[in-house]
């Protein structure tokens, strides 16, 4: 069928529009004054999508009625939580007489991210509008909190995790996914499992934030100290990490998972987890390494910083500092079997981290942002 010509398009979505209004109007009406919670995530299916699915999960066991997105063009007077502060830097959420929170991950201003600063300058102008916001750890709440707004608007909740998509590494699980994923099983494998590249396609240009610079020169170290190091990396935009590690002779494998909850599989292949960034949110993979069993060397970023306890659940180093991401993963995979303390130390850490140990942060969340 030839496509219809862009006015008769426009029309037909008006029309169709206007018939969801009178259709839907009465049931909305209905709703006593914020009584229903929208959760608004990002298009593509990755963080902050999957945040948005946990949510509405805590929400209803907290008893919170969560609303079909498709009403909310058509709602007043109800509550609405942005999965990304980056919302703020349009004016769709002024439009309407809403109850407003956000997730403000990260985003330092100052930083040469010119998105960073605008979203930060537009807190400081309108944060008097804004209801509720939640911080993943204690340097974006410090910063957030630098803004002006009320201090009782912001909760420090990290990003969590769902405990059910992962499992403890063991020698016949990292044996079985290897065999399954065709990576050597002599092969000693580093994990990389983020978005590192401009954009969502191939990846070529770096996010210099994600550090994929950073990991590229600590394989380059580890590549002359461990024989057979082999790199598995997932997520979207990983062209410059791939081309990097070609560059160097490094054999990797790229796995793109669609759907977030088989990450937990990739975790049973590997050997250790590097985070080598400069900013953070997250990253997700602290809890997801501590949660499989696997050794975790981060740098001083996003909430590692609060949950990561140098030498006890893991290892922490500087920004940057990539003879220390290279020396700290060496050690954890040349002492592998004198480091179940500190592993079993991480998984008490996922475990108390999970989107299950935080309904009660939540519901104290909730009070007062929506009623139930």
């Amino acid at each position: 069928m030839d496509k219809l010509p862009f006015s008769i398009s426009l029309m037909v979505r008006k029309l169709v529009k206007s018939g969801l209004k009178t259709l839907t109007w009465p049931v909305i009406h209905s709703w006593p004054h914020y009584s229903r919670l929208f959760l608004v995530g990002e298009n593509s299916p990755w963080v902050i999508f999957w945040e948005m699915v946990e949510l509405g999960t805590i929400a209803q066991k907290i008893g919170i009625r969560v609303a079909n997105n498709y009403l909310l063009p058509f709602a007043e007077n109800q509550t609405v939580f942005y999965g990304s502060h980056f919302s703020i830097l349009s004016d769709g959420w002024l439009k309407k007489n809403q109850r407003v929170g956000m997730a403000y991950f990260h985003g330092k201003p100052g930083t040469g991210v010119k998105e960073f600063d605008l979203s930060y300058e537009r807190l400081c102008q309108l944060h008097h509008l804004i209801n509720r916001i939640q911080v993943s750890h204690t340097e974006m709440k410090e910063i957030v909190l630098s803004s002006g707004i009320l201090p009782e608007k912001v909760f420090l909740i990290p990003i969590g995790i769902n405990l059910s998509y992962f499992s403890f590494q063991t020698e016949e699980s990292r044996r079985n996914v290897r065999k399954k994923l065709g990576i050597p099983q002599s092969a000693v494998v580093i994990g990389s499992f983020q978005k590192d590249g401009v954009g969502w396609g191939d990846g070529i240009e770096p996010k210099m934030i994600k550090g994929p610079d950073i990991l590229l020169k600590v394989i380059e170290i580890l590549k002359d100290r461990i024989p057979e190091i082999f790199v598995l990396l997932s997520g979207p935009a990983r062209g410059y990490i791939k081309l990097g590690l070609e560059k160097i002779g490094v054999p990797y494998k790229h796995i793109y998972l669609k759907n977030y909850p088989e990450i937990g599989e990739l975790f049973q292949a590997i050997d250790a987890y590097i985070v080598s960034s400069r900013q953070e949110g997250g990253p997700k993979a602290v809890l997801e390494a501590m949660a499989s069993g696997v050794p975790l060397i981060t740098t001083r970023v996003g909430q590692a910083m609060d949950l990561v306890r140098h030498g006890e659940n893991g290892w922490m180093v500087d920004i940057d500092d990539v003879e220390g991401l290279a020396h700290w993963t060496e050690y954890a995979i040349n002492n592998r079997s004198n480091i179940n303390e500190l592993l079993k130390e991480g998984l008490k850490t996922a475990k108390a981290n999970s989107y299950e140990a935080q309904i009660p942060l939540w519901e104290n969340f909730m009070k007062g942002f929506v009623n139930w």
